[in-house]
């Protein structure tokens, strides 16, 4: 019999896995708690367990605890990249930034990424599996207890598509944003997605409170082709009434993402395109230089250039 992902499950099923292994069911609180708020690495730190209980446990579970291999800090302002081993071998990134409002983290959902965008690295590879959402979850855990500070806000947005492992992700919002847990707030919670139209419309209809972020990156079909292979299956068009199905239906301001690719997206006639298309919807546009990666010839769009993108949008408020 394969064993249960023990920090994946939900309080009320760690209540009945405990009771049916003649455990009282205090128990299973107990084992939440030390491992959704104290984060605890394994159950050598849960002292209020007993030694009985723990063998059971990891008789009949897994333990998710991702290690460290890798942090690089940026000396500009102290963001710090993580790379997280899994047990199987594989390894993901995240990322851990502060800011006068807290600490916020960018986390990985997949193992690579299926979705082809042609100026991510993440993708090069394919997709290799999803993440559990204890996986999800331990980046975020991992991260506070090594930097010793409580995270405020959390951002997917790492590696994978988020919409792509939706099950997934859905238990790991839950989790997170659980009473009895971390108990992070939805409003402080971001899902980017590349637009994966059904996807939106069952995560708006799912009526939570986080934000959604989508991931645009040009104004019209044509560019948007050239750059992200999802749009030959979802017209722009498509993409744009989803994004308004989920505001109409979660009143949450929406982000688009939108990463400036020199010579191919960022002239003033894409930026007043891009301000046409988004016109009337409660959105901001996060505005993204490309990081150049050595598998593509894009390059990195111009300082003055940049600014007159930005300046062109706030234009058109």
């Amino acid at each position: 019999m394969s064993k249960k992902d023990i920090k994946s499950l939900t309080l009320e099923e760690l209540y009945k896995e405990i009771t049916d292994m003649g455990e009282p069911a205090f128990r299973a609180k107990q084992l939440y708690e030390w491992m959704h708020v104290k984060l605890a690495e394994s159950y050598e730190e849960m002292s209020n367990i007993p030694k009985a209980l723990k063998d059971k446990c990891r008789e009949r579970f897994t333990y998710i605890s991702l290690q460290q291999v890798r942090v690089q800090e940026s000396a500009l302002d102290g963001t710090r990249k993580f790379l997280f081993g899994l047990s199987d071998g594989n390894v993901i990134e995240s990322v851990w930034m502060k800011y006068r409002f807290g600490v916020s983290v960018c986390i990985s959902s997949q193992v690579g990424c299926r979705m082809g965008c042609r100026f991510c690295a993440s993708t090069l590879d394919g997709l290799e599996r999803d993440l559990l959402p204890s996986e999800m979850l331990d980046q975020i855990y991992s991260m506070s207890r090594i930097m010793g500070e409580k995270v405020s806000r959390v951002v997917v947005m790492g590696s994978g598509e988020p919409l792509d492992n939706y099950d997934n992700l859905l238990r790991f919002i839950k989790l997170l944003t659980d009473e009895n847990g971390l108990n992070l707030g939805q409003r402080n919670l971001t899902v980017s997605t590349c637009g994966i139209v059904p996807k939106i419309r069952q995560l708006a209809e799912e009526h939570l409170q986080i934000n959604l972020a989508l991931s645009l990156h040009a104004s019209s079909d044509v560019k948007r082709k050239q750059l992200m292979p999802i749009a030959m299956e979802y017209s722009l068009s498509e993409v744009m009434d989803a994004c308004r199905y989920y505001f109409e239906q979660t009143g949450r301001q929406l982000t688009f993402e939108y990463a400036l690719v020199g010579g191919v997206n960022d002239t003033q006639a894409d930026a007043t395109d891009l301000s046409h298309l988004l016109q009337g919807l409660n959105c901001i546009v996060n505005l993204i230089p490309v990081n150049p990666i050595k598998e593509r010839n894009y390059v990195e769009t111009g300082h003055s250039e940049i600014v007159a993108f930005k300046n062109n949008l706030k234009k058109a408020k």
